[in-house]
């Protein structure tokens, strides 16, 4: 979820991430050697209600993006875990006065990741004018550091008028779509709104690994020259949200008749290297 947006920009970006194979990446065909991992913290989603709130906070309001949607905070219409999922649902309900609302969750101030493994499992909503996302952002953004210098690692995004189409992308002072140098690549999966899938990162001091369903398309590697290349040298946290419209999302309209969409997960886990 590109935390500022210029369309220009976007346009420039996709058409490059656009030229990258389908799974799997015969350029990624290598080892980087075994990883023992260990669990730190998970949600399974496995009580009915608001999500946790010893995880979970929210944005709430008209956050960026030029997007669509309001985000609600503590609305179960928007948020609330059922049946075993997390359920995020964009609805054009006009709730005080807000045709479209919506749900962004995060864990900042409660849960933060530096280094490991980040594994969600979710069922995308699609139609035209969606744009789900699973990222991550610096905790510095929080305490006055300008986007995209806190770093930003976005796991998944998707865009609902190219549905079958995963993005993995990084964005930093040097490399961000703003200039129109953000690193990323993506990926074709059939129908991901129809079943479940893993999105997938895998963080070292010196890489971070992109995967789908346990395959790597996608390697950025630190190439050591500082803070405006690497700023994932310090803590980020996490974020899950459906946006509407906006300037990636919106960029073929809003399709008025897919409403209510739903953004289904399954779990968040979040993994340690063993010592």
């Amino acid at each position: 979820m590109k935390y500022l947006f210029l369309v220009a920009a976007c346009l420039a970006t996709f058409t490059a991430c656009s030229e990258s194979e389908d799974l799997p990446k015969k350029d990624l065909e290598f080892e980087f050697g075994t990883v023992e991992w260990e669990l730190v913290w998970e949600d399974n989603f496995n009580t009915d209600g608001l999500p946790n709130g010893n995880i979970w906070d929210y944005e709430e309001g008209y956050i960026r993006n030029d997007e669509a949607q309001y985000y609600t905070k503590e609305r179960q219409e928007n948020a609330r875990v059922e049946s075993g999922n997390l359920i995020i649902e964009a609805r054009k309900d006009n709730w005080n006065e807000n045709e479209i609302t919506s749900a962004s969750l995060h864990t900042y101030g409660k849960k933060e990741i530096l280094y490991g493994k980040v594994e969600v499992r979710a069922k995308l909503p699609t139609g035209v004018g969606t744009w789900p996302a699973i990222w991550m952002l610096g905790n510095s953004i929080r305490n006055g550091t300008n986007w995209p210098d806190c770093g930003e690692i976005d796991i998944m995004e998707n865009v609902g008028f190219d549905p079958d189409v995963i993005h993995g992308n990084v964005h930093t002072k040097a490399y961000n779509h703003v200039l129109g140098t953000n690193k990323g690549n993506n990926v074709v999966v059939e129908k991901p709104y129809d079943d479940f899938h893993i999105y997938s990162i895998e963080w070292y001091e010196n890489r971070i690994e992109f995967y789908i369903d346990g395959i790597r398309y996608f390697v950025f590697n630190n190439e050591n020259t500082g803070f405006e290349t690497w700023p994932f040298d310090k803590p980020h946290y996490l974020i899950l949200n459906l946006a509407i419209g906006g300037g990636w999302g919106g960029q073929q309209g809003i399709d008025e008749s897919i409403f209510p969409q739903k953004y289904y997960f399954d779990y968040v886990k979040v993994y340690q290297i063993k010592e």
